[in-house]
């Protein structure tokens, strides 16, 4: 696949949609640039997993609010 894109005077490109997608890289996601001779290769710079901020989610039997929280520990301690 081939694709172009302008770069402008602050030194910024728009990276083309299908770019964008073949990556899965969205908007306020970072890239990573890596040369070897006069080629660049373009990667998405992954530090965490894609599900990591839904860990600890949903948890089943216990509602949500502090007052809910502090009631489950109760019971869970046994007082």
């Amino acid at each position: 696949m081939q694709k172009q894109a302008r770069i402008t005077s602050k030194g910024q490109i728009t990276v083309p949609v299908d770019i964008r997608r073949l990556l899965g890289v969205r908007a306020g996601d970072r890239l990573l640039f890596e040369t070897e001779g006069k080629k660049v290769r373009v990667s998405p710079v992954r530090t965490d997993s894609p599900f990591a901020k839904y860990r600890g989610i949903g948890n089943p039997g216990i509602p949500s609010g502090r007052k809910a929280m502090l009631k489950w520990f109760r019971e869970f301690r046994g007082r």
